[in-house]
């Protein structure tokens, strides 16, 4: 079972934890649009793999998802998971978790889930591009 984040938990998390990096799995017009997570500000590392191309059908990943976080992450390496309100990502980490991987959720992600305020509106280190 995957183990679900909150973002109000994600500073503890890399303390206790600091080889875990971040991994964003939404599209480039999110990142473009809502912003990017920043976790270097926090002694960690952001990876950019999308898992859904297409929103419209975003339970349906990118049959190379996998392979294309092989060659950016190592399986060693634990690593936490965001899209913008933890859907994808739980698709994400599932996958990753499959090959091997220490894969977590986090579970409000950038946005936040109705229910929790996500990454960004956490105050949580974010870069505003628009």
């Amino acid at each position: 079972m995957i183990k679900q984040i909150k973002s109000s938990e994600v500073k503890k998390l890399l303390e206790e934890n600091p080889k875990t990096v971040i991994l964003d799995v939404r599209t480039n017009e999110e990142l473009s649009s809502v912003g990017k997570i920043n976790a270097e500000d926090l002694g960690s590392k952001t990876y950019h793999v999308v898992v859904s191309p297409d929103l419209g059908n975003w339970q349906s990943p990118d049959p190379n998802f996998v392979e294309n976080v092989k060659k950016q992450i190592d399986k060693n390496t634990p690593i936490l998971i965001s899209c913008a309100a933890g859907g994808r990502s739980l698709i994400a980490a599932n996958l990753l978790e499959q090959e091997g991987y220490t894969a977590m959720n986090l579970s409000d992600g950038f946005s936040g889930n109705g229910e929790d305020p996500g990454w960004k509106n956490a105050g949580l280190p974010s870069i505003i591009d628009y």
